[in-house]
């Protein structure tokens, strides 16, 4: 089994700090008002059954468009799960886009576990 040295290790973790984040980070951006593009990935018909506060739908196939994304905002981007990729592909798209990206781990799965506000359709 390889074992990387420090300089490895401290590499990757600021790596991963640097595009990631997690839901409760999220939450305290969204609570505090911070200027985001909250992307959710996920199909429309999850997406209406309720997201993140503030979140825009953009499935794949509509990541081109780029409706509702402003260039001078953060952006997150978050789809179903931890093993779910398409919040990853969506920040491909959006990079390539001339977008600065971070991907919230753990999904909307993640958000639901910590029992975090959820926006419903009303």
């Amino acid at each position: 089994m390889y074992t990387p040295t420090a300089e490895e290790s401290r590499n990757f973790f600021a790596q991963k700090l640097a595009f990631t984040t997690g839901p409760i980070e999220v939450d305290a951006a969204v609570k505090r008002g911070e200027p985001l593009n909250l992307i959710d990935v996920r199909y429309p018909g999850d997406f209406r059954k309720g997201h993140i506060p503030g979140a825009v739908n953009l499935p794949k196939g509509k990541w081109h468009t780029l409706k509702g994304v402003a260039m001078d905002r953060r952006t997150i981007v978050y789809c179903y799960s931890q093993t779910c990729h398409l919040a990853a592909e969506a920040a491909v798209e959006f990079a390539s886009n001339g977008f600065a990206v971070v991907e919230m781990e753990g999904g909307f799965d993640a958000w639901l576990k910590y029992g975090l506000a959820v926006e419903e359709p009303s």
